[in-house]
């Protein structure tokens, strides 16, 4: 055992905590992946678009719900939205679905069910799913006040401007062997992709919660300004994945639930892995400007609601 005044590191302790997070969380992590690999198979990209009201604001709005019907976790959103942004959807309605698909997709609302269990599930999830569409269908609203070419990395939406994909011969249809497998193609290398994030994560909340003197954080656990704002930077480190990382956030007992919403709404919508992936699609300076954007009204909004001492 190694310790000192603030570190002390139990190996059982430690192998204990991060089997505990693996074994909860891999299950909606393998779940995710097979989805993604359906979605990528046998969601008609066009769909989407077809589903949006002509009303911008109202359309901005349904795009923040339509997570819940074509669920996709951050890990692969980016390019779901190029593909789309392609096809015609509106930049403002891209950006609304980037930032709530990953905290409405109906996996992650079970996920953290499961992980705040004797914690205000019930709440924590409600409160997740409220605050993360509020804040996306907002930033979507904003958006809609920019023109395209100031958002978008040059050329993504063609020579032209254009948002339709260039004409193209239709691919001869496949058997159902070749579909199914291209399915476990996707969400095989997804699985491995997003659980580099995950195993890492777990790893780090389980030795923050075993070895770190817990008397040690306590003062800026208390001070709940200090602990959201904490927890928004611990969820952009970790990077793990939006249907995991309740069952991580879930672990960190000695911060209030206003921080652990932070965590939850905050990562998966900017954490260090979305910093360059959201650059295959946005301006650096849109990027710059939506992290500082996040970060400010998340942990403004999350201090609000822990003034209000609400008893979850």
């Amino acid at each position: 055992m190694l310790s000192s005044d603030w570190f002390q590191f139990s190996l059982p302790d430690f192998q204990y905590a991060f089997l505990s997070i693996l074994l909860e969380g891999i299950p909606f992590l393998l779940g995710g992946a097979i989805l993604s690999g359906i979605l990528e198979e046998y969601l008609p990209q066009s769909l989407m678009t077809r589903l949006l009201p002509r009303n911008p604001r109202t359309a901005v709005l349904v795009s923040g719900l339509l997570g819940v019907i074509f669920p996709v976790c951050e890990c692969g959103i980016v390019p779901v939205v190029r593909r789309l942004l392609r096809k015609g959807l509106p930049v403002s309605c891209g950006v609304t679905y980037m930032l709530a698909a990953p905290i409405v997709n109906p996996l992650v609302i079970l996920s953290t069910l499961a992980a705040f269990r004797g914690q205000g599930a019930v709440e924590m999830t409600l409160f997740r799913f409220g605050l993360g569409l509020s804040i996306a269908v907002l930033a979507g609203w904003v958006v809609g006040f920019f023109a395209p070419f100031s958002i978008l990395r040059p050329g993504l939406l063609g020579p032209h401007g254009s948002g339709a994909d260039h004409p193209h011969h239709h691919a001869p249809s496949r058997g159902l062997m070749d579909r199914l497998g291209n399915v476990a193609t996707v969400a095989s290398r997804d699985f491995l992709d997003v659980s580099v994030y995950f195993v890492i994560g777990a790893a780090a909340a389980s030795l923050f919660s075993t070895a770190v003197n817990q008397e040690i954080i306590l003062p800026l656990a208390a001070n709940p300004p200090l602990a959201i704002a904490s927890l928004m930077a611990l969820a952009s480190v970790l990077s793990v994945c939006s249907t995991t990382d309740a069952f991580i956030a879930a672990t960190l007992t000695t911060f209030p639930m206003a921080a652990k919403l932070a965590f939850l709404v905050f990562g998966p919508m900017f954490d260090f892995k979305l910093l360059f992936l959201y650059g295959a699609a946005f301006s650096k300076r849109f990027i710059l400007l939506l992290g500082a954007g996040l970060f400010l009204v998340i942990g403004l909004l999350c201090w609000r609601l822990a003034a209000l001492n609400l008893a979850w």
